[in-house]
């Protein structure tokens, strides 16, 4: 009987709401690689006043790049993965304070949003739907962020 108590005592403690669940973000904790800049970019620019772990916005962009669809045209496909790996490249250069970074992340991302309308013509009309939604809550957020930078 004893057992039995301890188990159970063991599994609402596991399972309940106040342990801490694993983090399933593409953001690592421990991502700090030669991406933090060198120290002319932060001796010449501002730094990037942001805590990219607590912002809202971020996360948003984060759990997008986690959630985001495949589509049936193997083009589309191929631009979303580009474009996805430029988003973490942004957030990584955000977190690492990389104001170069974060610009290149920036034009990568604007030309596989380009290529992606170009491409959404073929799509069908529900992928094409799906598709812009993503894109537009991408490109909202990104707005915010950089407004926030600015300081606006």
């Amino acid at each position: 009987m004893k057992r039995l108590f301890f188990f159970g005592i063991l599994f609402i403690l596991t399972s309940s709401c106040a342990t801490e669940k694993l983090n399933f973000s593409p953001l690592s904790n421990s991502f700090y690689s030669e991406a933090k800049g060198s120290d002319s970019d932060r001796g010449l620019k501002k730094s990037i006043d942001i805590n990219i772990k607590e912002n809202v916005n971020a996360s948003e962009i984060s759990n997008l790049i986690s959630t985001f669809p495949n589509f049936k045209t193997i083009s589309v496909n191929e631009e979303v993965v580009s474009l996805k790996y430029s988003l973490q490249n942004y957030l990584y250069a955000i977190d690492a304070n990389n104001i170069s970074g974060k610009n290149r992340a920036i034009k990568s991302f604007e030309k596989s949003y380009k290529k992606i309308q170009k491409l959404r013509q073929n799509l069908p009309k529900d992928d094409d739907e799906i598709l812009n939604r993503y894109l537009v809550r991408l490109k909202t957020n990104i707005s915010i962020i950089e407004d926030s930078l600015k300081g606006n």
